[in-house]
């Protein structure tokens, strides 16, 4: 089994997979998504989910990724202490990379927006209970969705 470490997330770490967007403080101007969601089905539509999952304890192990082949995916905690990324490039045949798996801690105060295609592990609270909201563009089509097992087990530990 691999062993990944979690690593705080900076802006350029997570850059390669999307975007960390941080809510501006009182008296900033607003930030806008605009240029940041892809959507890349004339066909398909904003969903927008909310959710509530309970706190995961490290260590964790994954045997599956997901990834949105035509949409970004936007992540906004709406009550949450942090939360885990877990992020890879595409390898052999398009299938997550594990070379080059990435294992982020999030802030409960801080969004993510993954790039259409990136293929990421579900969304994981760390530290307590959270609730979230989700912006992903669907279709009703198998792309919106695609779940692959790992070739092996990996661990995410603090």
């Amino acid at each position: 089994m691999r062993t990944l470490t979690l690593q705080p997330i900076t802006e350029a770490a997570f850059a390669p997979f999307g975007h960390l967007l941080r809510v501006p403080a009182v008296g900033l101007p607003r930030l806008d998504l605009i240029e940041d969601m892809q959507n890349l089905r004339p066909s398909a539509r904003l969903r927008l989910s909310l959710s509530s999952i309970a706190a995961t304890q490290l260590p964790v192990t994954i045997e599956q990724m997901e990834r949105h082949v035509a949409s970004s995916q936007a992540f906004l905690p709406l009550a949450c202490e942090g939360y885990l990324v877990v992020v890879a490039p595409h390898g052999l045949e398009g299938k997550p990379d594990l070379e080059g798996l990435r294992a982020f801690s999030v802030p409960g105060d801080c969004c993510i927006n993954y790039r259409a295609d990136t293929w990421h592990r579900p969304f994981t609270a760390l530290h307590g209970p959270a609730r979230f909201a989700v912006l992903t563009f669907v279709a009703g089509a198998p792309e919106d969705d695609q779940f692959v097992p790992l070739p092996e087990p990996v661990r995410i530990v603090a």
